[in-house]
């Protein structure tokens, strides 16, 4: 292995820059949407990084396919997501939760993102998230192999306050 790893670093050194072909642009493929329902606010107070809050996350649905291997089921209740109001503005998320598909796999999910208020006369975008991903091995391994994006917005078709996040794998 430590052989073919040289030789493929050697080939590339050795091959002029202006022969060697730029790598296609990533693209996003929509593989689910996770719907979180939210509880009340939960205000912590000043800190010394900021002021925090903790919002429960109390259920919700995640479904497929998108254009991806497909996954349906719920958002289990109990997680928490962690905001911090920083100095300059913008507000820093953490939020780890768990999906149980409806053949009964756990995946635990940290989803993190920063968002920031827009410029004067820019309209509000989906607030772009960084989820990971820790299923079991077997039917939902594929969910710890890649590299994803979320687009977090309001989810307006809930009985409660939630957030609707669809999720893009990297491709």
């Amino acid at each position: 292995m430590r052989k073919f790893i040289a030789a493929a670093i050697a080939m590339l050194l050795a091959t002029p820059v202006a022969a060697q072909e730029e790598p296609p642009a990533p693209r996003l493929v929509h593989v689910f949407t996770i719907v979180a329902d939210l509880g009340p606010v939960v205000q912590v107070g000043e800190t010394g990084r900021g002021n925090r809050r903790i919002i429960p996350i109390t259920g919700g649905t995640v479904e497929g396919p998108g254009d991806g291997e497909g996954i349906h089921g719920t958002v289990r209740p109990g997680a928490w997501d962690w905001q911090l109001d920083r100095p300059d503005g913008c507000l820093d998320l953490v939020a780890d939760y768990f999906l149980e598909t409806d053949d009964g796999a756990v995946i635990n999910v940290r989803n993190t993102a920063t968002a920031c208020p827009p410029t004067q006369g820019e309209a509000p975008r989906p607030v772009l998230t960084r989820p990971q991903f820790e299923p079991p091995l077997g039917a939902y391994a594929w969910l710890g192999h890649g590299v994803y994006v979320g687009a977090l917005t309001g989810a307006t078709d809930r009985a409660g306050p939630a957030v609707q996040i669809r999720i893009y794998r990297v491709e």
